[in-house]
């Protein structure tokens, strides 16, 4: 019997270089870095063109192993991932709307020859009716051998891909925009007061609605009863880059949340020129110690009830002399 083969198409883009200044992306196989003069001098691409015009530039493909390998060259649209809003880019079986879509490379497919490395020129069209802003993206070399990853009844294997980021600015107008949406509260406290930890998981949506690239800081606040402050923290686990349209699902765990308290929790999003805040409200109540006090007082309340009952049905109708 044979076993099934599933192609996992969800490639792995290997973007290491987080930040502006870093070097080229690799993956210790092969590196993916625009041509320059002079050996990591432009670890990124950065592009401004007006809409209806076309640029021209050349990305450079290192192989770094004894053995000759061949990619499939690529435009990819960018985005933010669901887990931690991290940069990636399309695959490239995925449709591209923006920057992916108006790269050209003069070759798709390439092989470079052991320790060696190869410049191709591409072209980048900017449709005359593209929005303006930031169009992140990227040139993606794609390894075209497919290993294998799993064993058993099916099978899987996984291409791997190395990508240099591309930031394209259209000319226009920029409109800084940043929600901060849909903010919950999820809390975990023991039955009795006291007698165990408690937590609160906050979760809340970051949304750029505008079009640019923003570098988001997120506080948290918490006060209670009283405007009494509880927690101030600047959040960490926040995307160093929030690109365009671009929304993405955060959680901050608050360790030691109170168990008898009722206040607000306001999450403050800021950037440059651009500053929001979401709020959520929350009541931190015993609810088995609140529980039986009402069922107490509902109990209470019915047997004088009963009792003023019994008192009235036990009056004389009439006097008697003696």
């Amino acid at each position: 019997m044979r076993t099934p083969y599933v192609l996992l198409l969800s490639v792995l883009l290997l973007l290491l270089a987080p930040a502006p200044r870093a070097g080229a992306a690799e993956n210790g196989e092969w590196a993916v870095y625009p041509a320059a003069a002079r050996p990591g001098s432009r670890p990124y691409f950065f592009l401004t063109a007006d809409p209806g015009s076309t640029l021209t530039d050349r990305v450079t493909v290192a192989n770094k192993t004894a053995a000759p390998l061949t990619f499939r060259l690529y435009g990819a649209d960018a985005y933010n991932t669901d887990r931690d809003g991290g940069f990636a880019v399309r695959t490239q079986r995925e449709r591209q709307t923006g920057a992916g879509a108006w790269i050209t490379p003069e070759r798709t497919r390439i092989t470079v020859p052991p320790r060696s490395a190869v410049t191709v020129r591409y072209t980048l069209t900017v449709p005359t009716d593209a929005d303006p802003g930031d169009h992140p993206g990227a040139l993606v070399a794609l390894d075209e051998r497919i290993s294998p990853g799993g064993r058993g009844a099916v099978a899987f294997g996984v291409q791997r891909a190395v990508a240099a980021r591309l930031y394209l600015k259209v000319s226009g107008p920029t409109v800084p925009a940043l929600g901060v949406e849909d903010v919950t509260v999820d809390q975990d406290r023991p039955l009795v007061p006291g007698t165990g930890p408690s937590s609160a998981l906050v979760s809340y949506t970051l949304h750029n609605r505008g079009n640019v690239t923003l570098n988001p800081k997120v506080a948290l606040r918490a006060e209670g009863l009283f405007g009494r402050t509880l927690l101030a923290r600047d959040l960490a686990r926040v995307p160093s880059e929030l690109l365009p349209r671009q929304r993405i699902r955060l959680t901050e765990r608050w360790t030691g949340s109170p168990q008898l308290d009722w206040g607000d929790i306001t999450l403050t999003a800021t950037a440059k020129d651009v500053r929001e805040t979401g709020t959520v409200s929350f009541l931190a109540l015993p609810w088995l110690a609140a529980a039986t006090l009402l069922a107490g007082a509902a109990a209470g309340a019915f047997g004088l009830r009963i009792r003023r009952h019994r008192a009235a049905r036990g009056e004389p109708s009439a006097h008697v002399r003696t």
